[in-house]
């Protein structure tokens, strides 16, 4: 095997022994998106309403913008979690808009839920090509497929993870983006019941985005 890819938010920070990040793909919408039954976004569900989703980066800013929801553990890829949803499982479910739109399934969202609500997890939207370290010859074939603004975007926000030692299931969210030459992030910790522990935003340089990521993680107050 030459190359392995991944979906980035799903890659471990720390690299494996002989591996190495070869490319990172231009980015779908990294956001998250919410599928009711009834139609309507987050503010439209009933008092209790049950919302699928395993994961507890979005189970705390859902409780951190509705404690009064109800949170069912939902797991599978997107058309068994939709599925569930149709059957009764729940009332709504998050999930990540980018599987969404590679599906064709986007019409199905009827929030999609920006940064002010929910951040993304680490490297959402991203696609992940792993090659050999020493494979100089399918580095050169993955120069095409990679996107700088996603990779300065992506290594800072998976940096912040890092620094935090938090794994990608823990209640850590990030999203970085280039504007007029700068890089820009924002960034989410909390806990699962929905107490946020520390919001932060900063800029720093495309170029050295590992930087930026670590600063951000030193503003986090220690547990």
């Amino acid at each position: 095997m030459d190359l392995a890819v991944h979906s980035l938010k799903d890659l471990p920070t720390a690299p494996a022994a002989g591996v190495v990040l070869g490319a990172v793909t231009r980015r779908e919408d990294p956001r998250d998106a919410l599928v009711s039954r009834h139609g309507g976004g987050l503010d439209a569900l009933r008092p209790g309403a049950r919302v699928g989703t395993s994961s507890l980066r979005r189970e705390a800013q859902i409780r951190s913008a509705r404690a009064d929801l109800v949170i069912v553990p939902l797991r599978g890829n997107v058309e068994t979690r939709l599925r569930r949803l149709d059957e009764g499982a729940c009332d709504a479910v998050v999930l990540a808009l980018a599987g969404l739109l590679r599906l064709g399934l986007e019409r199905r969202a009827t929030e999609v839920l920006g940064p002010d609500r929910m951040l993304p997890a680490p490297g959402q939207g991203a696609l992940a090509v792993q090659r050999r370290s020493a494979d100089d010859a399918v580095a050169g074939l993955l120069e095409p497929l990679h996107d700088r603004a996603a990779h300065a975007a992506t290594a800072a926000e998976r940096a912040f993870q890092a620094a935090l030692a938090a794994g990608c299931s823990a209640p850590v969210g990030a999203l970085a983006e280039v504007r007029d030459g700068a890089l820009e992030m924002r960034t989410f910790v909390g806990e699962p019941d929905g107490r946020v522990v520390h919001r932060g935003r900063g800029r720093g340089d495309p170029a050295a985005p590992e930087e930026l990521g670590r600063r951000l993680a030193a503003e986090v107050p220690a547990a």
